[in-house]
């Protein structure tokens, strides 16, 4: 049984040096010992703000088959050559500022008021972007599959029509109209509305056939952006940064920038719902398409650390002198899980929990509903913590009383290592002799924990992934519990109060074993000083929780101090 505790010690032990070695690699920009690859970078002298970069799209997979007597499929438009971006047009309301493009009516900035940026904390988050270091975008437009026709797209210069830029006080909603010019005869129109405290956009697109021969067209919903995570992301833990594409068959479905770079992501191709988003640590975009209806997904990488998703949906043939209508809603903002819930089916996915999110879920709920009684996200964290020990007290309760066996006969096995320390199989035979007189079981301290770390692990990823952290207080220095503590007093206090569990354990009778003992608590207090403060909060707390129920049951067997 001694060896086996020694042996799952040394894994963990050093599975936890591999990890630091790991998280170093990647924040000096060098290759991940699990295959990924250091965070990208932009090549030199590329300028993403040129629209080859910029606009460059998916073109259609070879593989896909036209069904007989359907339009061909499409690829979405690509610039021969560089053109200018056009002029711009900002639109403010009370929770976003959103720039445009008059070259296709494209979204090329979002800033969202309410929230400060981590790397720069003197502005604002800037969700959508188009600039020398960073592009990420939200474009649409028209294709089709017949010959001659040519449709307006993301590249297609359009007018803006006059009208307010900012959403007055009082008013609920705020629209934004550009159109063609239409000299082909096709025209096309998007109106884009906003409304008072949301973050989520309607966006009207209104095709006009003035032609005289009938147009199949498609619409396609596209978001375009670098492969580089967000700014000011700890390189210590990691959240996923890439498109992602859902469909009521496919359920939800991530997908890696190298594996689109590749040629290998692996998504649903089409359904008959379904949207394609943008996610990030603590933000996403997506474009939502509400009716069901056929549609078709896309992903490609268009240039070097440039990637796009796109949806693309008919629109039916549209008679010469005829309009085709689409409503679709482009979100882009916070990832507030039960808003996002309630904008689309499961655009709450985008939240990412990864394997725990059975468990995560009700725990976000719980520390939902205590935030909503107490009002302060810090000390609802506390009170779940609270709630969980209380949920396992019994069950910690028989791992302390376990350990403090162990602590009490720790004396006699330290003895008979000394005495048949050349004897080993005695040794391991008069050891077994003493649990089973003294009614202790080894692994009695580690079953239990065992039991619970899937739930303390799931409030991990709860606190890693809810944007309701950022810029939320706590007290006196905690300001903001999403960013690491700027005094580092919880990181410090969490590796104390581990340690002092080290002293409350019984002492391996392995030399070696015990100094391994004491070193991992520094070796995991060195990653929490780069965490952020509300996840050292939630294990300072359940340090001091453990330490008190198990200095109580020690006290109570009377082997405090031994």
């Amino acid at each position: 049984m001694t060896d086996m505790r020694r042996t799952l010690l040394w894994v963990v032990f050093t599975m936890s040096l591999v990890l630091l070695w790991d998280a170093w690699s990647k924040h000096t920009g060098q290759p991940s010992l699990f295959g990924g690859s250091p965070r990208p970078v932009a090549s030199a002298g590329a300028d993403p703000a040129a629209p080859t970069a910029v606009t460059a799209a998916v073109p259609a997979p070879a593989a896909v088959p036209t069904p007989a007597g359907a339009t061909p499929v499409a690829a979405l438009p690509t610039p021969a050559s560089a053109t200018p971006a056009g002029d711009l047009v900002t639109v403010t309301t009370d929770v976003v500022k959103a720039t445009f493009s008059n070259q296709g009516g494209s979204l090329v900035q979002l800033e969202l008021l309410g929230y400060r940026d981590h790397a720069e904390r003197s502005r604002n988050v800037m969700l959508l972007e188009q600039s020398a270091k960073r592009l990420y975008v939200a474009q649409s437009g028209l294709i089709t599959g017949q010959a001659g026709v040519a449709l307006p797209n993301h590249l297609t210069p359009m007018n803006v029509a006059a009208g307010e830029r900012t959403l007055a006080p009082g008013a609920q909603e705020l629209s934004v109209r550009f159109e063609t010019a239409g000299a082909d005869g096709n025209k096309l129109a998007k109106t884009y509305t906003f409304k008072r405290g949301e973050y989520t956009i309607g966006v009207k697109h209104e095709f006009s056939n003035d032609t005289a021969a009938p147009v199949a067209p498609q619409l396609y919903l596209q978001l375009a952006r670098d492969g580089n995570p967000p700014e000011g992301e700890s390189s210590f833990y990691f959240t996923f940064t890439g498109p992602a594409i859902y469909t009521e068959a496919s359920k939800f479905q991530k997908i890696d920038f190298k594996d689109i770079a590749k040629g290998s992501a692996g998504h649903a191709k089409e359904g008959s719902d379904g949207w394609v988003a943008m996610v990030q640590h603590y933000f996403a975009s997506a474009w939502l398409a509400p009716v069901a209806g056929p549609r078709e997904f896309r992903t490609a990488k268009v240039a070097e650390n440039h990637y796009t998703v796109a949806m693309v949906l008919p629109l039916g043939t549209v008679a010469p002198g005829a309009t085709a209508t689409h409503d679709a809603t482009l979100f882009a903002g916070p990832q507030e899980e039960n808003k996002l819930a309630a904008l689309a089916p499961g655009l709450d996915l985008v939240k990412d929990y990864g394997w725990f999110t059975v468990l995560s879920k009700p725990l976000f709920w719980l520390l939902d509903k205590l935030h909503g009684y107490i009002g302060n996200w810090g000390w609802a964290i506390v009170a779940l913590v609270v709630l969980l020990k209380i949920a396992f007290y019994w069950l910690n309760a028989s791992a302390y009383r376990s350990m403090a066996k162990m602590k009490a006969v720790a004396p006699k096995v330290t003895e008979l290592r000394e005495r048949f320390k050349d004897k080993p199989q005695q040794m391991q035979q008069e050891m077994m002799r003493i649990y089973r007189e003294e009614k202790v079981n080894p692994l009695g301290g580690c079953l239990p924990i065992v039991v619970q770390m899937p739930f303390f692990i799931a409030l991990y990823w709860v606190l890693l992934s809810s944007v309701e952290m950022r810029n939320a207080p706590w007290i006196g220095w905690i300001t903001d519990l999403s960013a690491r503590d700027p005094w580092f007093i919880l990181p410090v206090l969490m590796t104390l109060s581990s340690l002092f569990q080290v002293w409350l354990n019984p002492r391996p009778p392995d030399p070696m074993q015990a100094k391994l003992m004491w070193f991992m608590p520094l070796a995991f207090g060195i990653m929490f000083f780069f965490f952020p403060a509300g996840l050292v909060l939630y294990w300072l707390t359940n340090n001091i929780l453990s330490i008190a129920q198990q200095w109580f049951i020690n006290k109570q067997l009377g082997v405090l101090g031994k």
